[in-house]
This record gives structure tokens, C-alpha cells and sequence, in this order.
């Protein structure tokens, strides 16, 4: 007989799905990710366009979320919008992403505001972006703007994936932006990522209610046999440091949708033709997640978690079903191991923008129809709903 796995429920446990705003909204053309998107020669694969018109139909995306049965919603609020020249403030902007925080309260949703999610002002990156000399200085006017539009927030996420930014950073300083993978990060980059994210949560503590942290791609290091040590280095400056940073947070933002093999020479090890893969390429792993788990635990030395992003890119929403259903059975045995965990926020709520790829790569929970932006939830959703209602994964 299988083993009933027992998980927790809405509304004590966050069960939702998660955004980021230049992969939905569309028309962010003061973005620094807009530009590379029209910049001759681009290897982005497409332009962002209009996404998928959330920026406009957000309303219903928080409702067919929310009549699942879900109770929260993880999304960013863009920069750029905010901030379209340095030192001016769009008002229209700020009472644009209040509305949404406003919807999803209405609902009985929990807001999980990131903000910033990867894209920078235009005018921002042209004077260097995290290379500026007063790029902390810069962001920390940014996250004060924000805090006004934040009164009832509880969960704030600063930066996401800081660790992935450094790394492009780094791949773009040697070779070109497709390099990027893991490649080595920045460490410059990285430190100045840091000391903003501290400044942010100083700026989010000041306010009195917010629950701040940062998010973290976690790619799940494994040693091929005697590499244990080269492992470990290859490891230290693209996750560990950045968990570390994570230590005196409120939260750590797990993000998990593989593993990495590491080998003796240091290098990734490829894998089979034999093994399957999704749409991004990535090896079919869904207990990476919970492998991604117990790890941040043990670095961070106990910090609470809430994944805010495991998903799968396929055009098979059953096969996705099953790798959800992996990915929280692996949660569950964290769970049950001592980790603390708050939350469970699938990437993706909607097919969107997947930087690079395009739209190819389908993580969504719903379609949309890119001519008609009509949205289609798949059976995926309800399945999800149904466990954040019975805390029951279904054999």
C-alpha cells in the first residue's frame, strides 16, 4: 500500500503561483532587458511584446488562481515602470501595482511582492547598473518608493535569483550573454547585490510588519565520484554565498528545477541522450526540490523557506502533474526532517516570456492564447488547487 503523504493547508500554508512582471505584462520598453530583446543581432530568441497582457487582465489571473484554491500569489513589481527616468517617480505606476496588491486581498490572496525581478531601468543600466558607484545608494531610493504601496504587505521579496544576475554578469565581462548557464559569477556583483539586499531589509524592517529575504536559484551540486571538493568550490560563489547572505533574514526563497552534476575537473558533467528532459533542456529531476530544501537549511543554519519557484517547461500538462507530485513528496520529506517551510508557489501561474527562449518553454499552470490573450487554466491548476484545500497529494 503506498504511504498517504500528509502536506499542510491553505490558509496556514502559502499555496499559489508565481510571476515576474517583464515576462507578463508586456510593453516594458524602459526596461535594460527590452533593449537586449531590439538590440541588432540579439540572442534573445523573440521580443517580450505584449507578453500576455497581464499588466491589463491581472484581475482575472488573480481569480482563476484564487478559484482554484489557492491563497497566494508571488509577482514583481517592474522598475522601470515605476522609474522610467532617474529621480522621476510614476504615481500612475505605484497605484497600478496597489490595485493589485488591493485584488489580490480581495480574494483572499497573499500578495508576495518581488521587486525586482532580473530587469533594470534603462537608464540605470546604461550607467552601469551594479557596476554604478551608487548603485546600492540608487536601489535603496527605489525599495523607500515602493514601501508606500506596502502598508499590508507581509512578504517582500528584495532580489530574485541575485546569484543567476551574477553570473551573467560574469559571462557577459568574458564571452556573450548565451554564455551565461553558471557560468562563474561576478564577485563584485555579487558582494554589491548583497550589501543592497541588506540595505532593502533594513528599509522593509523600518516599516514594521514586512517579512523580508531574497530568492535564490538553488541548482541542486551534486559530486560525480571524487569530486567532493570540487564540488564544494564550484558550489561557494554561485549558491552558498548567497545563502549565507540569507542567514538574518525573515525567509529564503528556494527556487529548484534541477540538479548539476559536478565532475573532477570542476566542469558540469552532461548527461545522457537516454535522460529525459523538458523544454528547457533540464533533466527531468523533480526531487531536486527537495534536495534544494534540506540544503538551504544546512547552510543557512535553519532560516524559514518558502519555494518560490519549481515548475517544469512541457507541453504535457499530465507530465507536469507528475513532477509537481515528485517535487512535494521530496518537500514533504524536508518537511518531515526538521525543515521549516511556509510556502509553496509554483512557476509558473501563466505561459509566458522565458528571457531567451521566448515563449517555447511553457511553465503555466494556464495557457494563453497569444492572439486573443484568453486564458485556458489546465488541469494542472485544479490539481494544485486540490492539494492546497486536503493537504493530500492524490496517488
Amino acid at each position: 500500500m503506498t504511504e498517504q503523504i500528509t502536506l499542510p493547508t491553505a490558509p496556514g500554508f502559502l499555496w499559489g503561483a508565481s510571476t515576474a512582471a517583464h515576462q507578463i505584462e508586456g510593453g516594458n520598453v524602459n526596461s535594460d532587458w527590452w533593449a537586449k530583446e531590439h538590440v541588432p543581432g540579439t540572442l534573445c530568441a523573440e521580443s517580450s511584446g505584449d507578453a500576455v497582457d497581464s499588466y491589463h487582465r491581472y484581475p482575472e489571473d488573480v481569480r482563476l488562481l484564487a478559484d482554484a484554491g489557492l491563497n497566494a500569489y508571488r509577482f514583481s513589481v517592474e522598475w522601470a515602470r515605476i522609474e522610467p527616468a532617474e529621480g522621476e517617480i510614476s504615481r500612475a505606476q505605484l497605484a497600478h501595482y496597489r490595485r493589485m496588491i488591493d485584488v489580490c486581498l480581495a480574494a483572499g490572496v497573499t500578495p508576495v511582492v518581488t521587486l525586482l525581478h532580473f530587469t533594470l531601468p534603462r537608464w540605470f543600466a546604461e550607467r552601469g547598473g551594479w557596476f554604478a558607484p551608487d548603485a546600492v545608494d540608487t536601489f535603496s531610493r527605489y525599495v523607500e518608493t515602493v514601501t508606500q504601496i506596502l502598508g499590508d504587505v507581509r512578504h517582500v521579496v528584495t532580489i530574485n535569483e541575485p546569484n543567476i544576475t551574477s553570473m551573467m554578469l560574469g559571462a557577459s565581462r568574458r564571452t556573450n550573454l548565451d554564455a551565461a548557464g553558471l557560468a562563474a559569477p561576478d564577485q563584485a556583483a555579487s558582494e554589491v547585490q548583497a550589501t543592497a539586499h541588506r540595505r532593502a531589509v533594513e528599509i522593509l524592517h523600518g516599516l514594521g510588519h514586512v517579512r523580508a529575504g531574497w530568492t535564490v536559484a538553488n541548482q541542486v551540486f551534486q559530486a560525480a565520484p571524487g569530486a567532493e571538493a570540487a564540488r564544494d568550490a564550484y558550489a561557494y560563489p554561485r549558491e552558498d554565498f548567497f545563502l549565507e547572505v540569507a542567514r538574518g533574514d525573515d525567509f529564503v526563497g528556494v527556487q529548484s528545477y534541477l540538479r548539476t552534476i559536478i565532475g573532477t575537473d570542476g566542469e558540469p558533467v552532461p548527461f545522457g541522450d537516454d535522460v529525459e528532459r523538458t523544454l528547457t533542456g533540464w533533466e527531468y529531476y523533480p526531487q531536486a526540490l527537495g534536495e534544494a530544501l534540506e540544503y538551504t537549511h544546512r547552510i543557512t543554519g535553519g532560516v524559514p523557506m518558502i519555494v518560490t519557484e519549481n515548475g517544469m517547461a512541457t507541453a504535457d500538462d499530465a507530465r507536469r502533474i507528475d513532477y509537481t507530485r515528485g517535487a512535494l513528496e521530496s518537500m514533504a520529506r524536508a518537511m518531515a526532517g526538521g525543515c521549516r517551510i511556509e510556502g509553496y508557489l509554483h512557476w509558473s501561474l501563466l505561459d509566458n516570456y522565458e528571457w531567451m527562449s521566448g515563449f517555447a518553454p511553457t511553465f503555466g499552470l494556464i495557457a494563453v492564447d497569444r492572439t486573443t490573450f484568453e486564458r485556458t487554466p489546465k488541469p494542472s491548476l485544479a490539481w494544485l488547487g486540490d492539494v492546497a484545500r486536503t493537504g493530500k497529494l492524490p496517488a
